[in-house]
């Protein structure tokens, strides 16, 4: 690292710095008086010292821009040192005293959206992971919990809060949460809502409200996302014999929130696109989403309410655990192969990248300067996929066994990953010391084959190696299980399969055959990791036709495109090989595949996925080039099952009404697929007769996204009746621009220069910058134009958003962590940008950890 890429010096937080909190609190009384910008907040917290906690201890609660109007201990007034980040009293004496307090607080002036802040009218909380501070001062960490009671009071007729409803009355509600939380799942919602309600009876009978809460005008868009959580209440109960435990369950549609969704004990508060749906407005794939999201956070109802974190370190804990829940949902609820292959090329894209980069981090993070940097794929996916693993080395059994123990051992406490390891070895009798490694130690493992077979025996030997992450130079082997086959020449398994596990650098395995097979390796994906192995043509077509795993048949596919894509980037005069044509039309052509499969085996790898391809065999990633290599390949292919598509498409067109089960999106999806290799023969023909007959939103979008990709003949008219149709609905005009800002059309940067200039675009709200300013930045080709130009756009729009909401911003700016991938003038061009960013004055501690952590890569 040379001196100037420093990291900018803000206070660094360590896993290994952890202390027990010296007080606990055993209640928590809350009266909120509502004002848009002067809102009062009376607290009472009866604390009690923590016998864990040796020695006297000063009272520190945390609190930022809050203004404190009193304050006093057991009735008696006190005066605290009060800082930037809390205040400080000495210790009261005695084992409990009860702390009270009133602050104010300006909602409407809170943009960062943390805390209590207003979203158009409507107050909203957001308290993960370090919000509530800047509502009242209080030890606001995940270890400490307590019941919740609150009164608020206001002129707005929705007044809510976490918990069951007690009393309300004209002008307020009093809520109870009689299950102890700690501060950040602390809810808060008021203002002008309609409900969308209905009912769920639980396994032991209990009758459990349900309510949906939107704006008025939209409670027929909820159906859906009631459905869904009614299905996930079921499946919890079913699956892990997990029961809902209030009266009531509500979910908020916000339209300015910073997450995807947030899971509030008795009242999630979710981004607007996770709960609205309807034909019109909706595409298959926001459906899929909601009915995940909706599954995830009513399963953080156990795994991260009930049983929470201790410190945020463990943040893996709640998170990896509930997002490994909500995919065997959508697994049960879809297709399992196709939900696998999605997860798996999700992880890829965004984890992958993660450990391939400067942002690289644990499972578990040893430090960090600011929390929300730490809510990353690897966290979540990376955290699932361990999930996983660990399931498939002890059995579903034995997974289940753990679980069940897991949630009567630690019911009402905040743990580590130490406690969850524990519990497994406990239930299954298996030693996990090595497996903890996969918490601790960042980057992607790499695991390189190699085989032989002679005198009817076949070794198969794996090596696995981890390369140097920030901060880790030296990895040590983690545990591994392979899940495989071994199939002979017809394709049939010549073993009963199984899981082999690498926990060695290196181990070799010997199996007595009549004839060398072909192995299938890493079955269902079974590890997060790269395999290196040489896979010729000929092996990808046998595995493509035979594999009896859908996603190595997928991954086969991927492996041939692959190999195609790479010769043309480093050759654009080379051919396309007619084996791979072959393989491709014979894929198109098989109708025993299930229609999504078929979709999914039918998209050729993207441009991000072969720039990281190039990278991770240490060449220079030229995004013209690459672009120009998937291009030639999607045209080769298309000519060659232009005919097949048309079959296809006419097949499963119908004028059945719109519905978004599995089955049916299936069947778009693969007509969608066909329209789109359709449109780069016809010009768009086909694909504007589509949009202008599409009755539901999937159609219609998939219509625009391919005359709006090239900016075909007919592009800019679609574009413009669709802002004629929708530009009353903002979540649908969220698709408007980011079809435009990802478009492959040279014009692509002054088209969103232009939008994000224009008056009608809220750049302030995180929905609306995602879509066209994040969209912007995974636009391979015009983002990385050779000028720098993009970079520059896309800079200027960063340093104004932190300015506004600091964690979009921060988040948002991770399109920069590939920089060293690209020839030396593109490094320089962003490089200049990251130091300007950098050298903004009043930079956040959000912004200012991402861009001193890409800079000193």
């Amino acid at each position: 690292m040379r001196p100037e890429d420093a990291p900018r010096q803000d206070q660094t937080i360590r896993l290994s710095d952890y202390a027990p909190p010296p007080w606990l609190v055993e209640e928590t009384r809350l009266v909120f008086r509502l004002a848009p910008s002067a809102t009062r907040v009376a607290a009472e917290i009866r604390f009690r010292r923590n016998p864990a906690h040796e020695g006297e201890a000063p009272i520190r609660l945390d609190g930022e821009q809050l203004k404190l109007i009193s304050a006093a201990i057991d009735g008696a007034p006190v005066d605290p040192a009060v800082d930037a980040e809390g205040l400080t009293l000495p210790d009261p004496g005695g084992d409990a005293f009860t702390w009270e307090c009133e602050t104010e607080i300006d909602p409407r002036a809170n943009t960062a959206l943390e805390g209590l802040y207003m979203s158009n009218g409507m107050y909203c909380t957001q308290c993960e992971a370090q919000g509530f501070r800047k509502i009242t001062y209080y030890p606001d960490r995940p270890d400490v919990m307590a019941p919740f009671s609150v009164r608020i009071e206001g002129d707005l007729p929705v007044l809510l809060s976490n918990g069951n409803l007690v009393e309300e009355g004209d002008g307020f509600a009093e809520w109870r949460d009689p299950w102890p939380k700690p501060a950040y799942l602390f809810a808060l919602v008021a203002g002008d809502l309609v409900s969308h309600d209905d009912s769920f009876t639980t396994m032991s009978g209990r009758h459990v409200d349900l309510k949906i809460w939107v704006r008025p005008g939209d409670e027929d868009r909820c159906a859906y996302a009631m459905d869904a959580l009614k299905r996930s209440m079921k499946w919890d109960e079913e699956a892990y014999g997990r029961e809902y435990d209030l009266d009531l369950f509500q979910i908020v549609a916000v339209e300015d929130f910073n997450m995807g969704a947030m899971e509030n004990k008795g009242l999630n508060i979710f981004n607007s696109k996770y709960v609205l749906a309807s034909p019109e407005t909706a595409t298959d794939r926001d459906y899929e989403f909601i009915e995940g999201i909706i599954a995830h956070e009513y399963f953080h109802n156990w795994t991260g309410n009930r049983i929470t974190c201790r410190d945020w370190f463990q943040l893996c804990l709640k998170e990896g655990l509930t997002v490994f829940r909500d995919q065997q949902f959508s697994a049960d609820m879809r297709s399992p192969a196709t939900q696998r292959i999605g997860n798996v090329a999700q992880l890829r894209a965004r984890q992958f990248r993660e450990d391939a980069g400067p942002l690289a981090h644990p499972v578990r993070p040893e430090e960090y300067i600011e929390i929300n940097n730490f809510y990353t794929a690897t966290v979540y996916e990376k955290g699932a996929e361990v999930i996983g693993m660990l399931r498939r080395l002890v059995g579903a059994e034995g997974y289940d066994k753990a679980l069940d123990l897991y949630f009567e051992r630690h019911d009402g406490q905040a743990c580590t990953i130490e406690d969850w390891l524990k519990v497994f070895e406990d239930a299954t009798g298996r030693d996990l010391t090595q497996f903890n490694r996969w918490y601790s130690q960042a980057g992607t493992p790499r695991v390189a084959v190699a085989e032989d077979y002679y005198d009817g025996v076949y070794s198969l030997t794996l090596t696995q190696e981890t390369r140097p992450t920030p901060g880790q130079p030296d990895k040590a082997p983690q545990v591994i299980p392979v899940a495989y086959a071994l199939l002979d020449s017809n394709g049939r398994e010549m073993t009963n399969g199984g899981v082999l596990e690498l926990t060695e650098r290196e181990q070799t395995w010997e199996f007595n055959l009549p004839e060398r097979p072909t192995p299938s390796l890493f079955r269902e994906f079974s590890a997060p990791v790269i395999v290196d192995r040489r896979t010729g043509p000929a092996e990808c077509a046998f595995l493509m036709a035979h594999d009896t795993d859908p996603f190595n048949k997928w991954e086969a596919g991927r492996t041939l495109a692959l190999q195609v894509a790479l010769a043309l980037t480093r050759d654009p005069a080379a051919e396309i090989p007619e084996a791979w044509l072959d393989a491709f039309a014979a894929i198109a052509a098989d109708d025993a595949l299930d229609d999504e499969f078929r979709a999914f085996m039918l998209s050729l790898p993207g441009q991000e996925e072969l720039a990281a391809k190039l990278a991770d065999g240490g060449e220079v990633v030229d995004p013209d080039a690459v672009f120009a290599a998937i291009d030639a390949m999607s045209n080769a292919a298309a000519r060659r099952i232009e005919p097949t598509m048309r079959r296809l498409y006419e097949e499963r067109t119908t004028d059945a009404p719109y519905a978004p089960d599995a089955a049916s999106a299936g069947r778009r999806s693969l007509r969608n697929s066909a329209l789109g290799w359709i449109t780069q023969i016809d010009g768009g023909a086909m694909a504007r007769a589509q949009f202008a007959a599409a009755d539901n939103m999937t159609d219609s979008l998939a219509a625009l996204g391919a005359l709006v990709g090239r900016m075909r003949e007919g592009a800019e008219e679609a574009l413009e009746a669709f802002r004629a149709r929708w530009s009353h609905d903002s979540l649908v005009m969220d698709k408007w621009y980011v079809m435009q800002a990802t478009s492959a059309a040279p014009d692509t940067l002054a088209r969103v220069r232009a939008l994000a200039d224009d008056p009608a675009f809220n750049w302030r709200n995180p929905n609306k910058f995602r879509s066209l300013i994040g969209a912007f930045s995974a636009n391979p080709v015009n983002f990385h134009a050779a000028d720098g130009s993009g970079y520059r756009f896309f800079a200027d729009r960063l340093i104004a958003m932190d300015d506004v909401t600091p964690q979009t911003a921060a988040r948002t700016a991770g399109a920069f962590e590939t920089w060293r991938r690209y020839d030396e003038d593109r490094q320089a061009l962003i490089r200049a940008e990251l130091e300007r960013i950098r050298a903004k004055d009043n930079l956040s501690k959000d912004m200012g950890e991402i861009v001193g952590r890409i800079l000193g890569a």
